[in-house]
């Protein structure tokens, strides 16, 4: 049985986005990748998001995140493709996240879960660079990486492990502290 949002729901929603979007200017590189793949904990909301309001409001949440971010700096290459990446990343690491906690509800299962969407992430965005959105940039902005597989596969895919690794430990440290209140407020209880 589907539980309808309540104000209280798109209010907090919208508090969860808002602070993703802030989250996201606050951003690092990690030496030895290339400088525009940054780490930013913009997804810790998100995570939230998903496990008081399911997957639609982990999805709503990185969404608005996303748009905001467009909205109030634009893109370099004219069209939002690094706003796209971000949201598919997001997307690919919180959801797998919260269906793997959904079946492990304990501290070691959300370590598992998290890390299980590390590697999502890591894999499915090596996919989607490779045939979307590397070449979009490499469309829209004209410039080369040379060999676009070798890139990927010392790039992207290693960077997005180390930042889903960084990620995991900053949430588990949160979530330690936050899981009985999650818990107690999450309006998909007992699913």
């Amino acid at each position: 049985m589907k539980k309808k949002w309540t104000v209280r729901t798109f209010v907090a929603i919208a508090l969860l986005s808002s602070l993703s979007f802030i989250l996201m200017f606050i951003k690092f590189p990690i030496p030895s990748f290339p400088s525009f793949l940054t780490v930013d904990f913009s997804d810790v909301p998100v995570l939230i998001a998903a496990l008081l309001y399911g997957p639609l409001g982990a999805i709503v949440t990185e969404l608005i995140k996303n748009i905001l971010n467009y909205l109030s700096i634009g893109s370099e290459a004219g069209v939002p493709i690094g706003n796209l990446a971000n949201f598919f990343a997001g997307i690919l690491f919180v959801l797998p996240t919260y269906y793997i906690y959904r079946s492990l509800r304990t501290k070691k299962g959300m370590t598992f879960a998290l890390l299980g969407g590390t590697f999502s992430m890591a894999i499915f965005m090596s996919i989607l660079n490779y045939f979307v959105i590397l070449p979009a940039y490499l469309y829209f902005m004209n410039f080369s990486v040379g060999n676009v597989k070798d890139y990927i596969v010392s790039g992207v895919l290693p960077f997005n492990i180390v930042k889903g690794i960084i990620v995991t430990i900053l949430f588990m440290l949160m979530f330690s502290r936050m899981q009985t209140w999650i818990e107690k407020h999450s309006v998909l209880k007992n699913r």
